[in-house]
């Protein structure tokens, strides 16, 4: 089965430059955006096959959440249930019966740090919520976690200690998740590649000079580890400043 993860930076805007083109190639089973930046209403895709979720940030043009799927859930939640934190559109969790899949669009500690206080919240909000959930049955999480968690996972580390993404805090937050009992797939298949990210920078020719950080994630339940094929970033592919992620696993829609 194959999931895509993509920080599209503004559906509208996306939908422009062959998103549709990108979105049939990849062809996944579960497709999870964030960033979508519109409201109800503003776009309506024609996606043959698949079920649509939105969740929308109060604020317009700001934030915000999809999933596109061909397997219909058995329930669906919006946010993580804490008002202070469910206001930006940040998450969609699907349930099946053997498995949650969720998307996520984790804050920004913004420029000189601004909502890092606000960022440790949200982390420590999301970190109880992940674990309710994997306490019932295995999850999947997948987004733009705002999070470059060792040094091999951005280009210019030295000189973006302290930078949004690149805090000791946020790194150690990331720490907690994954010593919860989770695993960052892609460091789980590559755990020495280097120079493969997921995010650059608009400015100083980033993308052409591969200064990327690695922040976009598939993370999982260590109890699905047998249950996972592989794991891509898909640098190739243009129209936003990140790339689709993607993560294969074996069939997990199978009866127990």
């Amino acid at each position: 089965m194959k999931f895509i993860s993509w920080n599209v930076n503004g559906l509208r805007a996306v939908l422009k430059k062959d998103f549709l083109d990108t979105f049939n190639t990849l062809d996944a089973d579960w497709f999870c955006l964030q960033e979508t930046k519109m409201q109800a209403g503003q776009v309506e895709l024609d996606l043959p096959g698949y079920y649509q979720y939105f969740n929308y940030a109060e604020r317009k043009g700001y934030s915000g959440t999809a999933i596109f799927t061909k397997h219909e859930p058995m329930a669906v939640t919006y946010g993580i249930g804490q008002e202070e934190h469910d206001k930006e559109g940040r998450v969609i969790t699907l349930e099946y019966p053997n498995f949650y899949m969720m998307t996520v669009y984790t804050p920004n500690s913004g420029s000189e740090l601004k909502r890092l206080d606000y960022r440790q919240s949200w982390d420590a909000a999301f970190l109880d919520y992940t674990k309710q959930l994997a306490a019932k049955k295995p999850l999947i999480y997948c987004g733009d976690l705002n999070v470059a968690h060792e040094e091999i996972d951005l280009k210019n580390f030295k000189t973006n200690h302290h930078n949004a993404g690149f805090t000791d805090e946020e790194r150690q937050d990331f720490t907690k998740q994954l010593n919860a009992g989770f695993v960052d797939t892609f460091r789980h298949f590559y755990p020495d590649q280097a120079g493969i990210y997921s995010w650059w920078s608009y400015r100083f020719s980033a993308r052409k000079n591969n200064a990327g950080w690695r922040i976009d994630y598939f993370v999982t339940s260590d109890a699905m580890n047998p249950q996972l094929v592989d794991a891509k970033i898909h640098n190739e592919i243009m129209g936003s400043d990140h790339c689709p992620v993607e993560l294969t696993t074996t069939d997990l829609l199978e009866a127990n």
